[in-house]
């Protein structure tokens, strides 16, 4: 005899084939007495699952949305799209909060039977993706490591890599992944000065757990921490440019992390950006792909003019 959770699982699967069963017709699937699907459901229900029931010999059960999300039964090639789905989420920024769609697929890998576990292993080593403009490349594997080092809450030696090229190792103590829509930030305290700092992902050679675990005591605003180092860095040029968009669309196309906004009435924004010439500045407005007006200085605006002359000349224009 089939046991009551397997029994469960069976009838979540069978409600979500098709939009509704009788309860004759579950009974028949399952080779089980009507009462017990009623009893079943029951339990489902109690477990948080909103089924739907009609009265009457020919009512029936149905799935419908619930208050909370309950556990899903995917099959395989439903539980490989999901997975597949969650990286390109993460990587793309598509979500907005990239961090949920790591946590997400971390989850969903520790419980991927090895089968399917080992073709997305085979994707993440044949696709590629492009990086986006002054963006470095990082595989989904180097972001997963990180993420999970993040929800362990235990301490990690971390091997890392700096502007410079210069290779160090300290203990840390892990607590958030932060991307600022150019690259992604690792979040930890460092151990041996106490404090807490921001790292480039991409720079991160290895990281090691320790085994040993740590209470993060007042943990700080990852996202603003980021921000805040961001704005530190001191670049040896600065361009202001008119973007024509409010506030609000101008914020997505150019994050706080990268750019100083000021309103010009309730249309344009104008934005102060730093890099370390006027070509790479040019560079990066060229990849926002928006009409805008460069200010100041001239230099970049010269330099703006002479990266649209050689794409218009090597695209046949005059």
């Amino acid at each position: 005899m089939i046991s009551t959770p397997a029994r469960l699982l069976r009838l979540v699967s069978l409600l979500s084939a098709r939009p509704a069963w009788t309860c004759r017709e579950l009974a028949e699937r399952m080779a089980v007495t009507d009462r017990t699907v009623r009893r079943d459901v029951a339990r489902l229900r109690e477990l948080g699952y909103c089924i739907e029931s009609d009265p009457g010999p020919w009512g029936g059960y149905r799935l419908g949305g619930g208050t909370r999300v309950p556990p899903l039964i995917l099959d395989d090639e439903e539980a490989l799209a999901v997975a597949v789905a969650l990286r390109e989420a993460a990587l793309s920024g598509v979500l907005g909060s990239d961090q949920a769609a790591l946590s997400a697929l971390l989850k969903l890998r520790q419980v991927l039977p090895p089968r399917i576990a080992d073709r997305l292993a085979e994707m993440d080593a044949t696709v590629v993706h492009t990086p986006r403009p002054e963006g470095p490349q990082i595989s989904p594997g180097a972001l997963l490591e990180l993420a999970a080092a993040c929800r362990r809450g235990e301490r990690a030696r971390l091997s890392y890599r700096d502007h410079a090229g210069k290779d160090s190792v300290r203990d840390v103590d892990p607590y958030r992944l932060v991307h600022t829509g150019l690259r992604w930030y690792f979040v930890a305290r460092d151990v041996a000065r106490d404090q807490w700092r921001t790292f480039r992902a991409d720079r991160v050679v290895h990281l090691q757990p320790t085994g040993q675990p740590v209470e993060l005591l007042d943990p700080p605003d990852p996202a603003l921490l980021v921000s805040q180092g961001i704005a530190g860095v001191v670049y040896p040029l600065y361009g202001r440019v008119r973007l024509p968009h409010p506030m609000d669309r101008a914020l997505r196309l150019v994050p706080p992390t990268i750019g100083t906004h000021h309103p010009d009435g309730p249309d344009a924004t104008i934005v102060e950006i730093g890099a370390n010439d006027a070509g790479q500045l040019a560079d990066y407005l060229l990849g926002l792909g928006t009409p805008l007006r460069v200010l100041s200085p001239d230099e970049v605006r010269e330099a703006l003019l002479r990266r649209t002359r050689e794409l218009s000349e090597a695209n046949g224009g005059e």
